[in-house]
């Protein structure tokens, strides 16, 4: 009696430690941080989730992951309404990455270049959607940018430049004679 449970000890040990070890892997692998945005929001966010942009990834220290208190990494440039559309995509890319785009676009319905969430997710006004171009561009995020700047291609596409400059809201500076000679001098991208 007194042998079989000594034979037992070592494996109550073993169990003991594997899920010591996989109580504190997880520990690790949920730590935080915390981006501050241009207007001062601070937003915790899982590490791995942040180290999506690259000056993120640049900006904390490896060394402080023992820290139990979350670094904080300011975010100048980008503003909270922004922050909060960025951490939304990253969170979502972690669990289902976008598909590759292809280049040129096969379509200009983003529903027909990216999975349906991405395609939501860039459905949002245009000043919006310019700001998180700057901000995946700022931080460095190439998913994001791709997204956003394949979404812009998208509302481009098909378009003669006068739907382009209603699209945007441009105003058409050239003179009618600038224009013309314009025109004359890019006559071959029309034909292609």
């Amino acid at each position: 009696f007194f042998l079989k449970r000594f034979k037992s000890i070592p494996v109550v040990f073993f169990f003991f430690f594997f899920f010591s070890f996989s109580l504190f892997s997880t520990m690790s692998d949920t730590q935080m941080l915390t981006l501050v945005s241009q207007e001062g929001d601070s937003y915790q966010v899982p590490v791995d989730i942040a180290k999506m942009s690259e000056l993120v990834k640049t900006m904390i220290d490896d060394e402080d992951d023992a820290d139990d208190d979350a670094q904080e990494v300011p975010l100048p440039n980008v503003k909270s309404t922004v922050l909060v559309k960025v951490i939304e995509f990253a969170k979502h890319y972690k669990e289902e990455p976008m598909s590759e785009i292809d280049k040129p676009l096969k379509s200009s319905n983003m529903s027909e270049v990216v999975q349906t969430w991405y395609s939501n997710f860039v459905d949002v006004d245009q000043e919006l959607l310019f700001e998180l171009i700057l901000a995946a561009n700022y931080m460095d995020i190439k998913p994001l940018l791709d997204l956003t700047c394949a979404t812009v291609a998208s509302m481009i596409k098909g378009k003669t430049p006068e739907e382009i400059r209603k699209t945007f809201n441009i105003v058409n500076d050239f003179t009618p004679e600038e224009e013309a000679q314009v025109r004359e001098e890019n006559k071959w991208c029309e034909e292609a």
